[in-house]
């Protein structure tokens, strides 16, 4: 949420980190500009543990945990700290897949929930992926409730931020990208696609009703997870993690044939 006040200089875009990872995570990060770090003595010891001092900005020390509510939400789970931070500069495409020359590429269609963002960012750093990227005018903006569940993964994946994401997907095609959408009633699961020669990328829809028509006839495939009958679909956060891992599986090297195996293994 914007700082209230406070003297600190930031601009109105600012907003406060909370809990450990994602500030440990800012702290680290030297393209995230600092503005001010409020702690508790116990937390700035925890911090502290996680990444070594001199840090890029002072440390304020709080003492009475009931002042964090004045500028934080009343659910926030703060661990005793709190960074006011400008909002990362925009990613483009290009520099992130120049960046990143390998890993899937994530694009979420109107995904709006930012804690299932924020989730999924966490799932794209735990298996690779180049980049995010989201919808400039139906997706949630950086906040605290994002990065709170990114756990530090705001920092670490590239957001890129698309007006058309028709044309994103056509862009992606160019640049050699196998563009998978998951939908429900799709005849193939991702398993039976044979993607491990493919650079994919995987295209989510929104909470409520999966894929746009204009995204689905853009994709080169529409593909399903194998979930049970009675189950009519998964959390978008929960399906992204489900299809990173097969992508990831499925890159797995494969075992050598019983031939090329060295004598005595079993």
């Amino acid at each position: 949420m914007p700082e209230r006040g406070g003297g600190s200089g930031a601009s109105s875009a600012a907003y406060w980190l909370y809990g450990q990872h994602a500030v440990a995570a800012a702290l680290a990060n030297p393209a995230r500009r600092l503005r001010r770090l409020l702690v508790t003595a116990e937390a700035e010891a925890a911090l502290a543990a996680r990444v070594p001092r001199p840090w890029r900005v002072a440390a304020e020390r709080i003492e009475d945990r009931a002042r964090f509510r004045t500028f934080l939400p009343e659910d926030a789970v703060h661990q005793g700290v709190a960074l006011l931070v400008e909002p990362l500069a925009p990613a483009s495409l290009q520099a992130a897949l120049a960046e990143r020359p390998e890993g899937p590429v994530l694009v979420l269609d109107q995904v709006t929930d930012p804690r299932n963002v924020g989730a999924i960012l966490r799932s794209a750093a735990a298996f690779g992926a180049a980049c995010v990227v989201l919808q400039q005018r139906h997706a949630p903006p950086e906040s605290g409730a994002l990065a709170r569940a990114a756990s530090g993964a705001l920092e670490l994946v590239p957001v890129v931020r698309e007006v058309n994401l028709a044309r994103t997907l056509i862009a992606l095609q160019r640049e050699g990208f196998w563009v998978v959408g998951l939908a429900g009633e799709a005849p193939r699961t991702m398993a039976e696609a044979g993607l491990r020669t493919r650079r994919v990328a995987l295209v989510l829809g929104a909470e409520e009703g999966g894929l746009r028509r204009l995204q689905r006839e853009t994709c080169d495939e529409l593909l399903r997870l194998p979930i049970a009958p009675e189950v009519e679909s998964l959390n978008v956060a929960a399906a992204a993690a489900v299809a990173l891992y097969e992508l990831a599986r499925s890159r797995e090297p494969l075992p050598p044939p019983p031939s090329a195996r060295t004598e005595g293994e079993d």
